[in-house]
């Protein structure tokens, strides 16, 4: 078995393609492979901001022969009457360099096997790999040089070998060779005798080629230094990754700030490290501390200058914060609600100011609807997007809510709008925490109600995989607040009074109902079968959530065959035969209709759906019995459309909890 090895060295590749570039390289390799039905036992591929490398194991040197059976001419045309070969049949046996002994006949026609001789995996590698690696697609591909072929940067050096041979190929305007480089301030003429001996070799040049190794010692090395200040480092999975393909060999160092920096919001310093300037916060008891770790891509142990610099750059950043938020809260945060007539919500949709004054109204009609006190719910819905228009908001726009909070915080506003403030923007994305306390569950649902309705009124529902205004996020940060908070909230309700209330009057409840539910039953489906999900949803499951996902639960783990197959057969009998009128015992004939008739009134709607199950168990035999001794459709009239709404009121039953013909 052999191990091929690929590596393009390229200048400094966007760190957001790269995971592009691993994904892309591994299918297209994979399929290169299964195309030709070239056997392996594994592919790697590694990447750097300088090089994309993917390696081959377990390949066969040879593909085997293929016996391939191909069709000639029908019988009749290639032989004449006397059993000859024609000019048809003889030029069939030329195109394929046939001999008569070759042919037979097979369905009329005339056939021939022939044997497809294997393939070195040396010359298919030489004849494909060029073309498999420009397969490879990102945004902003440019022409390089004199070049027509586009890529996301030039390329630099190929390497690729096959065990200790080279296998001589050219992309663009870049021949291979066995020469790799190292990294930029290492050796540059690294000599690859193996692809085995890889990443071995990589390393020696200051080069971690394995982008999961790489990541690991980010993380192991960020700990150990902030543990050197009794610290602990904070970065998310984006700061991980962004990290990770900006450095081959990650060198972490220390640096330190002025504390003062700390007076303002905390969120504001996190971010200029970690989103803008790509370092590790440093907490010690739980508190933001004036240090940080950069992980440097360099080779040495001399940081002075590195630390200097990148102090002399978050000092600039955040002296820009300190200006902004000095200035922003020389007044109260409802001060700045005025200004939201200026920003604009949604093109035909009003200003934000606009927007606030129905957050207010669905607020205040949900927490009614609870039963609950509304001051700081009003109050929260009054102050959320007031951070809109400050300085600071304007510079960290994905800090909006947090400034807010703060400034809310600043104003003296109470604990529970402060939060709320913050919360209403919960959950940030499909993984983050929805809003703990009830008034930024409730100001957040009528904020993502009103979204998506307005871009639904507004014809712009996103269509693909396009979703520039994030209604799906809002959509399912509804659901997943209703969920996490149980509260019993009524979206249906909800959906209909924010579209009552927008500037642009368009009758789209219904699709945006379709759209709620359809989002909700693709979340759940993580957790529980599609058939299950939809079967619930016999009901619009947006008028109480919380109660569907109840249903749901219980019902996923339903094992009541008998129970199931009686309502299938009542739902089979109904299709077209449901009679929604009256119950009249008198015509009733058979004892098995009034039993059933009696057991059916007994069974009262409970939200016990456990207890509710075991009351439709209790009536299999009663179902058996019924179809066992009565004929449905009897001759006369009258009875068969009585026993048809027997059923029928029987199957309003079985739906209350699902619809059983889904399962």
């Amino acid at each position: 078995m052999s191990i091929y090895l690929l590596e393009v060295g390229t200048e400094e590749l966007p760190y957001k393609f790269i995971p592009q570039a691993i994904e892309q390289l591994n299918n297209n390799f994979k399929n290169f492979l299964n195309d030709n039905k070239i056997k392996f036992s594994d592919i790697k591929v590694y990447a750097t901001p300088r090089r994309l490398a993917v390696i081959i194991d377990g390949l066969e040197t040879k593909t085997a022969d293929e016996e391939k059976l191909i069709k000639g001419p029908i019988k009749t045309v290639a032989y004449d009457e006397s059993g000859n070969l024609t000019k048809a049949g003889e030029g069939f046996l030329r195109k394929n360099n046939l001999s008569k002994e070759d042919l037979f006949v097979q369905d009329n026609y005339l056939h021939a096997k022939i044997i497809l001789k294997g393939k070195s995996i040396a010359e298919l590698l030489k004849e494909n790999v060029p073309a498999i690696f420009m397969k490879l697609q990102g945004s902003h591909f440019m022409r390089w040089g004199y070049n027509d072929e586009k890529f996301s940067r030039p390329i630099k050096w190929i390497v690729s070998i096959l065990d200790n041979e080279e296998v001589k190929i050219k992309i663009i305007d870049k021949e291979s060779s066995i020469y790799s480089r190292g990294h930029r301030f290492s050796e540059q003429k690294v000599l690859i005798d193996n692809p085995k001996n890889y990443l071995d070799i990589m390393k020696k040049v200051y080069v971690i080629a394995d982008q999961n190794e790489r990541r690991q010692i980010i993380i192991d090395k960020a700990k150990e230094t902030a543990a050197s200040v009794g610290a602990e480092p904070y970065y998310t999975d984006d700061l991980l990754e962004e990290v990770t393909f900006i450095t081959e060999y990650p060198v972490p160092a220390l640096c330190e700030f002025d504390p003062r920096y700390l007076d303002i919001p905390e969120e504001v310093t996190v971010t200029v490290m970690a989103v803008h300037q790509r370092y590790f916060a440093l907490y010690k008891n739980g508190k933001l501390i004036n240090k940080f770790i950069t992980m440097t891509n360099y080779i040495g142990d001399e940081f002075k200058n590195v630390q200097a610099g990148n102090v002399r750059v978050i000092k600039a950043r955040l002296d820009d914060a300190v200006f902004f938020f000095n200035e922003d809260t020389k007044k109260p945060l409802a001060d700045y609600v005025e200004a939201l007539k200026g920003v604009t919500f949604q093109k035909g949709m009003g200003s934000m100011y606009d927007k606030t004054q129905r957050l207010i109204e669905i607020s205040r009609k949900i927490a009614r609807d609870l039963n609950i006190p509304d001051a700081d719910i009003v109050r929260t819905a009054q102050l959320c997007k007031a951070d809109l228009t400050t300085n600071l908001v304007f510079e960290f726009t994905e800090l909006q809510g947090f400034i807010g909070a703060d400034y809310a915080r600043v104003s003296k506003e109470n604990d529970k709008v402060v939060n709320g403030i913050k919360e209403h923007y919960f959950p940030l994305n499909a993984e983050s925490e929805t809003a703990k306390g009830i008034e930024g569950q409730i100001v957040g649902i009528a904020d993502k109600i009103d979204t998506v309705c307005a871009v639904f009124a507004a014809g712009k529902k996103p269509t693909g995989s396009s979703d520039p205004l994030g209604v799906r996020r809002a959509a399912l940060g509804v659901i997943r607040t209703v969920l996490d908070s149980g509260l019993n909230i009524d979206v249906d309700k909800y959906i209909k009074e924010c579209l009552k209330i927008l500037p642009v009057q368009k009758d789209c409840a219904d699709e945006v109902n379709e759209f709620f539910i359809q989002r909700m039953i693709i979340f759940l489906s993580e957790k529980y079968n599609k058939n299950v999900l939809e079967a619930c949803a016999v009901k619009n499951p947006l008028k109480n959530i919380a109660d569907y996902a109840q249903k749901v639960q219980l019902i996923k783990d339903l094992d009541a065959p008998l129970l199931v197959e009686n309502a299938n057969r009542v739902i089979r009998i109904l299709k077209d035969n449901t009679i929604n009128t009256g119950i009249n015992e008198k015509y009733f004939k058979e004892d098995a209709e009034k039993s059933l008739y009696n057991e059916i009134l007994k069974i009262e709607e409970t939200t016990n759906y456990q207890i509710y199950l075991q009351k439709l168990e209790q009536l299999n035999p009663f179902v058996t019995k019924f179809f066992n001794d009565v004929l449905v459709m009897d001759n006369d009239e009258n009875v068969k459309n009585n026993r048809l709404a027997l059923l029928t009121l029987l199957k309003e039953k079985y739906n209350f909890i699902t619809d059983f013909a889904k399962l």
